[in-house]
């Protein structure tokens, strides 16, 4: 094998991430968002340990293709509905759920008469502004939808926060009145939460909680890993140290020199960078695990296949022992920090050349 990078799904975290979700939403029935391939850890694997979730989430009809494939007969919602006529035609063959949200796709629903009948989401805007109709459009969209001989008249109700995860700010208390005003006398099941909404607002809870980041252990609220919050992570990503250099104080690690060594050190070299999705912005300081517990730091730039180690906390690494890059030990939202994001970005950019296993049942 000529790289050594792996990622690591822990099928029990994922289940055990579920069943807490069901937990904290009281009731309410539960979309596991599986989009970006399941936040980076693997569409199929996850909805297989997703199983008993009510619906799943995808951002694509690609997607519940794949799923259906799979032999998952989940309610899918598509969450961004269909774009054309064709998109109609096979969200039916695969018994797919949409997500209406505009008025370009009000005008493709007139202009068929598809069967059996399309079951709906219907999504209002009520401060997000980014895809939902006017809240204030409520009655007259659900009415309309309703007459439309393709449409299920079992419509859903949903909007979608914007700062739930602020568990101090009030606009998501704003944004829930907003849309119980909207929708008070109209019949259908109610989804407002999305993984921050399960934790900070649990007058927000509905019929539905739609979750995606903390199924996979991942924090949502700044300054806190999943774990904070009960949630397992369930990616490692690893590697293996392939060479241990000593280098003399004064000189320079890596393209553009930017790391002096303050004294003589053994830097290691392991091998994942950039092209494998550990991200390029990861400064000089961010934290790896040699071995099962021993933290060391990246010196230097990461580059496309390698990261640079400063070893000095580590005297009896070896060539060949595992690096963690993050994991149960070492939370990403830990590496994000030093990398200037978030952690769902660092899962979502595991690129293919880095090989997937997994752990559990």
């Amino acid at each position: 094998m000529s790289r050594a990078a792996t990622a690591t799904i822990h099928l029990d975290a994922l289940r055990a991430n579920l069943a807490r979700i069901r937990a904290l939403a009281q009731g309410a029935k539960v979309m596991a968002v599986v989009k970006a391939d399941a936040y980076g850890h693997g569409l199929e694997r996850c909805a297989r340990a997703f199983a008993d979730a009510d619906a799943f989430g995808v951002a694509s009809i690609a997607d519940g293709l794949r799923l259906r494939a799979a032999g998952h007969r989940n309610r899918i919602v598509v969450l961004s509905g269909p774009d054309a006529p064709s998109d109609l035609i096979e969200m039916r063959r695969l018994q797919l759920e949409a997500v209406i949200h505009h008025d370009s796709q009000l005008k493709l629903l007139a202009a068929e008469r598809g069967s059996p009948r399309l079951r709906l989401w219907l999504k209002l805007d009520t401060g997000m502004h980014r895809l939902g109709f006017s809240a204030e459009r409520a009655a007259e969209l659900h009415a309309r939808l309703r007459a439309m001989p393709g449409v299920d008249p079992d419509i859903v109700l949903m909007t979608h926060f914007a700062s739930s995860d602020e568990f101090d700010n009030d606009f998501t208390a704003r944004q829930t009145q907003r849309f119980l005003d909207a929708t008070k006398d109209l019949s259908g099941e109610r989804a407002l939460s999305n993984s921050a909404g399960v934790l900070g607002w649990p007058q927000a809870r509905g019929d539905w909680v739609r979750v995606g980041g903390l199924l996979y252990g991942l924090s949502v609220a700044e300054g806190k890993t999943g774990a904070d919050f009960g949630f397992q992570p369930a990616m490692t990503l690893t590697t293996r140290l392939i060479a241990i250099n000593h280098v003399k104080r004064g000189e320079r690690i890596g393209y553009g020199s930017t790391y002096e060594c303050v004294e003589d050190m053994p830097v290691g070299v392991a091998a994942i960078g950039y092209g494998d999705g550990y991200p390029r912005s990861a400064s000089s300081g961010t934290p790896v695990l040699i071995g099962d517990d021993a933290q060391a730091a990246i010196v230097g730039r990461v580059s496309m296949d390698l990261i640079t180690l400063d070893l000095r906390n580590v005297p009896d690494a070896r060539v060949g022992d595992v690096v963690t890059l993050w994991g149960p030990q070492l939370p990403a939202e830990v590496v994000a920090r030093h990398a200037g994001t978030i952690s769902y970005e660092l899962t979502c950019g595991v690129t293919r050349r880095v090989l997937f296993a997994e752990d559990g049942h």
